[in-house]
């Protein structure tokens, strides 16, 4: 739990500025390696002017070269230049990428994306399916039959063919991932609300609130989606690892977030290149970042069925 409370602390500080504002800084060389202490390399000291009996005078260069009489303002400029480069560090706490980018706060400006995009979409499957599995397992009869028919549609495809032929279609960017996975998969939430529902339905306290005068409405969601919503958390929790590693996933192959964001994904994608030349050091941190959140997610989801749960207690 304060693993993930960690994450999320992370992932919101990123989003308001407070940390990673500037990850895209270009703060080291290229492919600086990982260090706890920087060194700062030195920047090239603006070149001397060639002695006089070298240089032709500027009158006698005209004549041959029109541009002449600009060569001492562009060296001027440049002197200029060179004295407002900002120092670049040959090492960075847990290394750079390419164009001299902190892996670490590209690591944490990722975990805003990744995270994101799994709470939102697990938030809309979570939703979307538990309102049909109770519609489903409430009413039944021809509304029980259609939503089974459109359930049986969805699993009836490959989960990963499907939303890949969605992402194909629609495009890439943050909000069509979320929509994307929000909307292909709440199958397994509603899978188990509508048992839910079907056992409840007819339980003591439903027919007791059915014979007091008690609407439909306020059954299903008043009465029983109470005791069902230990399945609701579970499966809520168990989608947003399931939803990160798959937008992780759909960025890796080019088919998640747009060119100039920055996810896990993105940041496997350039590691696959990285690791043939030996740089190891991006694929270290995300990896590392992914495996202590994802295995935090899924202990937090075993210690709340174990807690919610009636059957366990």
């Amino acid at each position: 739990m304060f693993v993930v409370a960690a994450f999320l602390a992370l992932m919101l500080a990123s989003m308001t500025g407070l940390v990673a504002a500037d990850w895209e800084r270009e703060a080291g060389i290229s492919y600086a390696r990982p260090a706890l202490t920087a060194r700062v390399l030195n920047q090239p000291a603006a070149e001397s002017e060639a002695p006089a009996q070298q240089r032709a005078p500027a009158a006698d260069l005209s004549d041959i070269d029109p541009l002449a009489p600009r060569y001492d303002e562009w060296q001027r400029r440049a002197e200029e230049l060179r004295a407002t480069l900002p120092a670049r560090s040959e090492t960075l706490p847990l290394g750079g990428d390419q164009w001299g980018r902190d892996v670490l706060k590209k690591t944490i400006k990722g975990s805003e994306v990744s995270i994101t995009v799994g709470l939102a979409a697990a938030l809309i499957a979570t939703l979307l399916g538990a309102l049909l599995g109770a519609l489903a397992g409430y009413w039944g009869g021809r509304l029980g039959d259609l939503l089974e028919w459109l359930y049986n549609v969805f699993t009836s495809i490959p989960y990963i063919l499907l939303i890949l032929a969605f992402a194909a279609v629609l495009g890439r960017g943050v909000t069509t991932i979320i929509l994307i996975l929000g909307l292909t998969g709440w199958t397994g939430v509603y899978r188990l609300v509508r048992a839910e529902y079907l056992k409840h339905r007819e339980r003591e306290y439903v027919l007791a609130a059915k014979a007091i005068g008690v609407s439909h409405t306020k059954r299903m969601f008043a009465h029983i989606l109470p005791n069902t919503s230990h399945v609701v958390l579970v499966q809520f929790s168990l989608l947003v690892v399931a939803f990160i590693k798959t937008e992780v996933i759909l960025s890796f192959l080019g088919l998640g977030v747009p060119v100039g964001v920055v996810s896990w994904g993105t940041m496997l994608a350039e590691s696959q290149n990285e690791l043939v030349m030996g740089k190891w050091w991006q694929l270290a941190v995300v990896g590392a970042a992914m495996a202590a959140l994802v295995t935090a997610l899924s202990l937090l989801t075993d210690s709340m069925r174990d807690a919610l749960d009636p059957k366990l207690r």
